[in-house]
């Protein structure tokens, strides 16, 4: 059955008891369904002083510019300030970019910011080496930015923070069954992979909740409507998902679309394929891909979002009256991502 055939009512769907919870964590990416997680937060009347947004950085903060777009990590933190919710970044030393060329070097420290500062961990590992494009699978060790950039980012963070043990913490992803027959099969609520509640030591007691795991998107859009959020200019350029602006799933006009606005980063991506001696893709190097696709037509039509989007500051509103809210061209664009 695919993901379009699937009735997303007959799913289960499980609340948790919000009251039980010391600290509601919200993984955001900034993404239309992230976003909609901590929407459906607020208006289940959750109090915003347990609510805190984690952005993991898959860029770091050591100079890479390889694969996000320039103003997430602004929008992220514009959005948190507009809602007025704690938001905390973390990453992978050197981001994606390091741990793709890592040659005869451990795994770098991963970083995350705390209430009383930022903490680093890990870093003395075995040498080994990488070389090589993340694999385009459902697979995390072989599709490993996911793993290393986001997954294990997140873990560390919870793991190492002594404000997590001894209470209970309940984290919120935005994966929807509506996306890929696989993420219909997650549970939409479950263990959290730092569950330790039965450590007599840690009692650290973490759930794991997907809360639009049964949304349709246009559930998702309407939402986002209705509270006047002004979606991450991504989606205004054509972009039917906020992953990274060169994301190992982009489709052919993505590809077109990314030598059309940042010609110089994206060209690099082909400089590693030379480089590794392989493609990104089984079948085309990402010139190839490019060359079957166009450019989104809504690139032309936003030069203001355009701008927004390659910058490191996002300086254009987030919250709106919703009678003026446009929906984006990207809202019901190509879907294509992680399965």
């Amino acid at each position: 059955m695919s993901a379009t055939q699937l009735d997303l009512f007959a799913l289960p769907k499980i609340t948790p008891d919000f009251s039980s919870y010391d600290t509601i964590l919200v993984a955001f990416s900034g993404g239309k369904d992230s976003i909609c997680c901590v929407l459906h937060l607020l208006e289940m009347n959750i109090n915003p002083a347990k609510v805190e947004l984690h952005h993991h950085l898959v860029d770091g903060r050591e100079g890479s510019d390889l694969f996000d777009w320039p103003c997430t990590e602004d929008y992220c933190r514009k959005f948190a300030e507009a809602l007025e919710l704690k938001i905390y970044f973390s990453w992978l030393q050197g981001g994606l970019e390091r741990e793709m060329c890592r040659e005869n070097q451990s795994k770098a420290p991963t970083h995350f910011e705390t209430p009383e500062g930022i903490r680093s961990i890990g870093g003395q590992g075995q040498p080994g080496t990488r070389r090589k494009f993340p694999a385009k699978t459902a697979d995390l060790s072989r599709r490993w930015c996911s793993a290393y950039a986001k997954i294990d980012v997140l873990s560390a963070a919870i793991a190492n923070q002594p404000r997590f043990t001894h209470c209970r913490t309940l984290v919120v992803t935005g994966e929807r069954a509506e996306e890929s027959s696989a993420r219909a099969k997650y549970p939409s609520l479950e263990r959290h992979r730092c569950d330790r509640r039965d450590s007599p030591k840690l009692k650290r007691h973490i759930d794991h909740w997907r809360p639009v795991h049964h949304w349709r998107r246009s559930q998702v859009w309407q939402t986002i409507r209705q509270w006047g959020i002004v979606p991450h200019p991504a989606y205004f350029l054509g972009f039917g998902r906020l992953s990274c602006m060169r994301c190992i799933f982009g489709s052919p006009n993505q590809w077109s679309s990314n030598f059309a606005i940042a010609p110089g980063q994206t060209g690099r991506m082909h400089e590693y394929e030379q480089d590794f001696g392989h493609t990104l893709d089984n079948r085309w190097s990402i010139p190839e891909m490019a060359a079957r696709g166009k450019p989104y037509a809504a690139i032309a039509l936003h030069p203001v979002e355009l701008k927004q989007a390659l910058s490191h500051k996002y300086t254009n509103a987030i919250l709106i009256e919703p009678k003026k809210w446009r929906l984006p061209a990207g809202a019901y664009g190509e879907d294509t991502g992680p399965t």
